[in-house]
């Protein structure tokens, strides 16, 4: 079968993991989604106790469901009769909080009024992230604008709708997700190729796994950092829209599944959006097809995109796109409409991304290096690509739109591209100048910053990162007949043809300042755990405490067993699980924690380490169970 959809993923166009190369074994680096468990019977009062609580000893903070906020008073009274120590309680709550042992708590969820208990986890304050701070989104929330009364439409791979940082503010989901008969199966919850009601996005369906890896990712990252808790518009409200398919076929995909987005599915989506009643200020699409190094308007699919754009923006909604990371000197379909507004990436440096693509046709410039923000499972991981870029701008607009809602959004979009940034560079020969997203210069009064020159490399054979199907979170694309000579890019609108379903970027960056937030490091050496003890002890390794402190609060962030069941939150913490474990509890600790280890340093695979800390979290492991975990995962690094 031959697949020619129009748009297709840019999990793989627009995104680009970390900064190192793409993931060819681990798709998408959320080690914290595991395989679906097993139906609970809910009859079975252990079924409703979170795994791991209390199983070392001790007590745990833990919150309590219960069925119905008018049990929370007997309740409470019951469980504090029984000596358990309730230390919240609030009114007219379906929950309350308790500090218990594992058998108290076991005994707890005997009593049919409760529905589930589960950890009562903390959580840091949300720093303000760099990209937040260069382009002023911070002065704007001081100053009291979050974007209330205004949403984002995130028309991607869904939304994880529970996580914290959606709290309230999802406000409408939708799936449009195509299916064919050869491999291609909806992502929407229902099965069906269409869904408007109840979690219709919801990112955490049993077809957005793969073998304990989440397919559908990419949404929950984007949504976040438009309108989520740590993005450019906290008070925002998001509509979440899944409008891509799983593809089950690995001579197109390059490995057992991917996600395509099929055009038909896009237009549904764009009038969907259309038709909704709440206030819309923008819509965000991350994703992208083919290239063009001019305005597509004339073009058959472009005519018909450019439509479904005007009509948004004459209800005042706008439509910003990711111009892609192509390094090409033009855009992918469909940000080269020229009513979309079209996106690059930059640094936190105010450099454009070596793989950005950029010149005329883009509108603004954005942050989209290193952007760290909510994905499934409840947890962050930090991405890099223009999809990082374009939610940026999305957000912005709800910003711009919550400041002057009588402005129409063509004046909106003007102002922000009038007062960014410039970013002044070649291209073939002609000075371009593309603004800089500058929030503070557009909504809080500032000045609009000097001009900065840009010198991109030139693009050649020697410099250009190539999609490499052989070492690829993307799907190997489909042969065309050979006897065509391959298109090549000139001036003209002709678009360039990109494979039916798209290939990753590797890109390898060198010679750039060391990252500004906490993210994964890039090498790919697997150090044993006497190695790591070497590292972790004081001054004796080779890798900065600062770094080994970040490489642990990326396992915490992504572990279900640090630092919530084995403490290791700290060097001298960490060390001591390390050194010399006695029993086969520790044993296993101490191989996860150097499998952890090396997943933060940079090597890929997680499968096995889900599949262990299941065995960790149960609350009577046997030996021989304890004893296959750590060996399955000793054999990871070696």
């Amino acid at each position: 079968m031959r697949f020619r959809p129009l748009i297709v993923s840019t999990i793989a166009l627009a995104l680009l993991p970390l900064s190192g190369p793409a993931y060819a074994e681990d798709p998408t680096p959320t080690p914290t989604s595991v395989q679906q468990p097993p139906a609970e019977d809910p009859a079975d009062p252990g079924s409703k106790v979170e795994d791991g609580l209390g199983v070392d000893g001790g007590t745990e903070r833990a919150i309590v469901e219960l069925t119905d906020p008018a049990e929370t008073a007997p309740v409470a009274s019951q469980a504090a009769a029984e000596s358990v120590d309730v230390v919240l309680q609030p009114q007219s709550q379906s929950f309350m909080v308790v500090e218990g042992t594992a058998e108290e708590l076991a005994k707890l969820a005997e009593d049919p009024r409760v529905s589930s208990i589960h950890r009562d986890r903390t959580y840091t304050p949300a720093e303000v992230a760099p990209s937040l701070s260069l382009i002023g989104a911070d002065k704007v929330h001081a100053a009291g604008n979050a974007g209330a009364g205004q949403a984002v439409a995130v028309l991607d791979t869904g939304i994880d709708v529970d996580h914290p940082w959606f709290a309230g503010r999802i406000v409408a989901q939708a799936c449009f997700s195509a299916t064919e008969d050869s491999g291609v199966v909806s992502l929407c919850p229902n099965g069906q190729n269409q869904q408007t009601d109840g979690n219709a996005a919801d990112a955490m369906t049993p077809n957005c796994l793969l073998d304990g890896v989440n397919l559908c990712d990419h949404g929950s990252h984007v949504a976040g950092i438009a309108a989520g808790t740590g993005g450019v518009a906290p008070g925002a409200g998001i509509v979440a829209v899944q409008v891509f398919s799983r593809l089950n076929d690995e001579d197109s995909c390059g490995e057992p599944s991917c996600l395509v987005a099929y055009e038909s599915s896009l237009r549904q989506a764009l009038d969907y959006v259309a038709g909704l009643s709440q206030p819309v200020a923008a819509v965000n699409m991350s994703l992208g097809g083919m290239l063009y190094d001019a305005s597509c308007d004339a073009t058959e699919e472009g005519a018909i995109f450019k439509e479904k754009f005007d009509a948004l923006l004459t209800k005042d909604i706008a439509t910003v796109v990711a111009a892609g990371n192509e390094y090409y000197e033009g855009t992918a379909h469909p940000a080269c409409v020229s009513t979309a507004v079209a996106v690059g990436a930059n640094d936190n440096s105010d450099v454009i991304a070596d793989w950005s693509n950029r010149g005329p046709l883009l509108d603004l410039f954005a942050p989209g290096v290193d952007i760290e923000s909510s994905v499934p499972d409840n947890t962050t991981v930090a991405y890099s690509g223009t999809s990082m870029a374009t939610p940026h701008v999305a957000g912005a607009l709800a910003l711009m739109r919550a400041a002057s809602p009588d402005k129409p959004m063509t004046e909106l979009i003007e102002t922000l591209k009038t007062t960014g940034r410039p970013y002044v560079y070649d291209v073939a020969g002609t000075q371009v100048t593309t603004p800089r997203l500058d929030l503070a210069a557009a909504l809080t009064g500032g000045a609009v910053q000097p001009p900065v020159t840009q010198s991109p490399s030139p693009v050649t054979d020697d410099t250009t990162p190539e999609p490499d199907p052989s070492d690829s979170s993307g799907p190997t694309p489909e042969p065309e007949d050979p006897a065509e000579p391959e298109p090549t890019p000139s001036s003209s609108s002709t678009p360039v043809p990109l494979p039916t379903v798209t290939v990753t970027v590797t890109v390898t960056e060198t010679a750039k300042p060391p990252a500004t937030v906490c993210t994964r490091g890039t090498s790919a050496e697997k150090l044993t755990a006497k190695k790591w003890a070497v590292e972790l002890h004081r001054s004796t390794g080779t890798i900065s405490d600062e770094t080994l402190t970040c490489y642990l609060k990326l396992v915490g962030k992504s572990s279900k067993v640090f630092p919530e069941l084995t403490k290791a939150s700290s060097l001298g913490k960490a060390y001591r699980v390390l050194k010399s474990p006695k029993t086969r509890k520790a044993k296993l600790d101490a191989a996860l924690l150097t499998a952890w280890l090396n997943w933060a340093n940079g090597t890929n695979g997680t499968t096995a380490l889900a599949s262990a800390e299941k065995v960790r979290l149960s609350s009577k492991p046997s030996a021989a169970a304890l004893k296959k975990a750590t060996t399955n995962i000793l054999k990871t690094v070696k």
